[in-house]
């Protein structure tokens, strides 16, 4: 990767990184991003009208005062952030990271990219319209409450899909294993938590917050339409995505962070990398 394109990244990495920490760290490490993107030919004229208006909305949706704008806003966020994540909006001009590589005998090839704008919408929405931990204490408790979750997710969704014949055991770790895992997590598995997660099911749940069942509503529909996204792989993977939606839902449920549901998402994302035929087997779905 040419250095621009590479420092172009790190910088988008350390913004989403910073969310945790000073809150003006991440608008200036991300501005760098943006400047280092159109000097590397990541990013153009378009990208810049595209993350600006998404910016604006995601800051109206959470800080708006009257209601009707919120409304707006988060509608005008919701249709961006999906338009920005499949990659539908011009100016971007993703890296391939990885080439149609074959991970397991009987696997599909398989391609990542380092995806700016999804990576973007998942970095804007943290920071802005995500219930994140706070503190050193409450990451602990966040945790206890998470482990069950995840040990449950991860055991459901990989037994149904060596069940259904998706996926086989193969253990191993390729030399692409460790910026699998951190490019998965910052640019695929924060955005898509932040999305369906910190904002769908967070304001879903807060509509019919007056519902004994409201919450789980919100818990069923956030996981529905996570499965629904994946069906592009196929009904299988649709339903695989379904049935770990409701485990990444569930967790931020528990805790109402959104860091519950980002430890549960890359942790099954690593296992199945890890342990199990990546993507998926020629035949399996």
């Amino acid at each position: 990767m040419p250095i621009p394109t590479l420092l172009t990244f790190l910088l988008l990495a350390g913004a989403i990184a910073a969310v945790w920490s000073h809150p003006l760290l991440p608008a200036l490490l991300f501005a760098a991003a943006v400047g280092a993107g159109l000097v590397a030919g990541v990013l153009h004229a378009p990208a810049l009208i595209a993350l600006l208006l998404f910016a604006g909305a995601a800051w109206l949706a959470g800080h708006a005062r009257a209601a009707t704008l919120r409304a707006v806003a988060q509608t005008i966020t919701i249709l961006l952030a999906l338009a920005l994540a499949m990659h539908k909006l011009p100016g971007f001009n993703n890296p391939v990271l990885i080439d149609r590589v074959q991970l397991s005998a009987n696997a599909l090839p398989f391609t990542q990219y380092a995806n700016f704008d999804k990576g973007a919408v998942g970095l804007i929405l943290l920071a802005w319209l995500c219930q994140r931990i706070s503190s050193w204490s409450e990451l602990g408790t966040v945790l206890r409450q998470t482990l069950p979750v995840l040990v449950l997710t991860v055991a459901a969704t990989l037994g149904f899909a060596l069940a259904a014949g998706v996926v086989g055991a193969d253990v191993k770790l390729p030399q692409q294993t460790l910026g699998f895992i951190v490019v998965n997590l910052l640019f695929t598995v924060i955005a898509e938590e932040a999305f369906f997660r910190g904002l769908l099911q967070a304001r879903l749940a807060a509509a019919l917050q007056r519902f004994r069942w409201g919450p789980w509503l919100a818990v069923a529909v956030s996981a529905l339409l996570f499965g629904a996204a994946h069906l592009g792989g196929g009904l299988r993977y649709g339903i695989l995505a379904g049935i770990a939606g409701i485990g990444y839902a569930w967790a931020y449920h528990r805790t109402q962070r959104i860091e519950a549901a980002i430890l549960v998402h890359i942790a099954l994302n690593a296992v199945h990398f890890i342990g199990f035929t990546y993507p998926a087997r020629i035949d399996g779905v």
